[in-house]
């Protein structure tokens, strides 16, 4: 199903990012297993952009150096790290996810060359974030998410869509993504894509 609507959502809009998450609950923390389901989610869906994010496994470097390697094999547009700014520079990520805490160290370590994405749950950090000129935002939680406070909802996300977003600065949606009918809706919103863990499920 997810491989079928990813190709459905490319004709829709070819502009439309998808971007993948991955989680150490849902892909495994052995390398064996990560492999196998992060193999399996590239083979059977259209992604643009992938982020390792991992904040409990031990073993966090190796995992972080198979997903590269496998995603650079599927030629994966973007290959980010969510937060760890070391393992970024010493693997060779194409960039780093920050999460909304990590304000500051964007400010000290933004370099042109790595493409960069932040955690936005508010306009003021959209603002912020747009001011610091990062590549695209998150902006979260979209629908509803266990833990994850209020949604925002669709009207929020396009009135953040219409004041900030331009070529320069992309804004996808998060959070609660995990069927086709919430695909349909971000596209409607003009969103520059959608980034989920749950969607891309096995």
């Amino acid at each position: 199903m997810a491989q079928e609507t990813q190709k459905e959502t490319s004709c829709k809009s070819p502009f439309f990012i998808s971007y993948c998450i991955t989680d150490p609950i849902i892909y495994g923390s052995t390398p064996e297993k990560f492999e196998k389901s992060l193999r399996y989610v590239l083979e059977n869906n259209t992604i643009d952009i992938l982020c390792f994010r991992d904040k409990i496994s031990d073993n966090k470097k190796e995992l972080a150096r198979i997903c590269l390697k496998i995603s650079k094999e599927f030629s994966i547009d973007k290959v980010l790290i969510n937060s760890d700014i070391e393992l970024c520079y010493s693997l060779g990520f194409d960039g780093i996810h920050f999460n909304s805490l990590q304000f500051v160290a964007l400010e000290k370590i933004k370099p042109k060359e790595l493409f960069t994405i932040i955690s936005c749950h508010t306009e003021e950090e959209i603002i912020k974030a747009k001011s610091l000129n990062v590549n695209a935002v998150t902006y979260s939680p979209i629908f509803y998410k266990e833990n994850k406070g209020k949604p925002k909802g669709l009207k929020k996300l396009s009135q953040m869509v219409k004041k900030y977003q331009d070529q320069n600065f992309s804004i996808v949606a998060l959070g609660g993504i995990i069927s086709n009918k919430h695909i349909s809706e971000i596209i409607k919103t003009k969103a520059k894509g959608f980034a989920s863990i749950r969607y891309f499920k096995f």
